[in-house]
């Protein structure tokens, strides 16, 4: 009887921890915990030093609050081969689909460098590679280690040096409010719950500190739900317009 009640004692404690490090068997690993975390309270990113293609300087918090668009932010670095190319491909139809449903206005795309070596001359070749609209897609580099070290941590984006100058990374999509604030993290392809997640949060006023409730977002925004757009229209190179 003894061994039959220490035996039950030992599951329930079990049983117990594993529904606490799940989050209530709702999350089975600490990389989706966390994106629920976020979606439950949105989270401040820390500042980071921003050098343009431009050449100009400023800095990432000062450039979300001047915009005053809700960000679509991912990491990249020019020179990548694989998966930076179809993070562009798919960037490509973010900015297309916003500018065919008039969500410009309210939502733009950011692509940050993490490669020091990505110097002005390199994003604006890259932009123009990419057909990106400067009115909806930017892009700039982190210059200075420590903040960017800070940002990809913030983001959960893991960067390891890799042969021949090139680096191994993870991708997401992540959606920033004006206020600097990351409201949600979504997976690559995850192209359509992006577009409704940023449209419904625009048609709110951006929302800045307000997480969406989970029954309105359908549990969108962790690993697991695919999505694409099979309409791709060529983008219309222009002057960034002063906001």
């Amino acid at each position: 009887m003894k061994t039959l009640l220490s035996l039950l004692l030992v599951a329930m404690l079990g049983a117990g921890a594993f529904h606490a490090q799940t989050r209530g068997l709702t999350t089975f690993t600490t990389e989706t915990a966390r994106r629920a975390d976020i979606a439950r309270e949105p989270r401040a990113l820390p500042d980071a030093a921003l050098t343009l293609p431009s050449g100009g300087q400023t800095g990432l918090l000062r450039d979300l609050r001047e915009d005053g668009r809700i960000a679509i932010v991912n990491f990249i670095y020019t020179r990548c081969m694989s998966l930076c190319l179809a993070m562009g491909s798919e960037m490509q139809q973010l900015q297309d689909a916003l500018r065919r449903n008039g969500g410009a206005e309210h939502v733009r795309v950011l692509s940050l460098s993490f490669d020091p070596a990505d110097t002005p001359p390199y994003l604006a070749r890259y932009g123009e590679v990419m057909h990106a609209d400067p009115d909806i897609w930017r892009f700039a580099t982190l210059g200075n280690k420590r903040e960017r070290d800070a940002l990809l941590k913030a983001a959960g984006i893991i960067v390891v040096p890799a042969p021949y100058g090139q680096y191994e990374h993870n991708a997401a999509y992540h959606v920033v409010s004006p206020d600097g604030r990351l409201l949600r993290i979504f997976d690559l392809n995850d192209i359509d719950p992006v577009l409704d997640y940023v449209m419904r949060r625009a048609e709110r006023g951006n929302g800045a500190a307000i997480a969406l409730p989970d029954a309105e977002d359908g549990g969108r925004g962790v690993p697991g739900q695919r999505g694409a757009l099979s309409t791709q229209s060529p983008a219309t190179a222009g002057e960034r317009k002063p906001r």
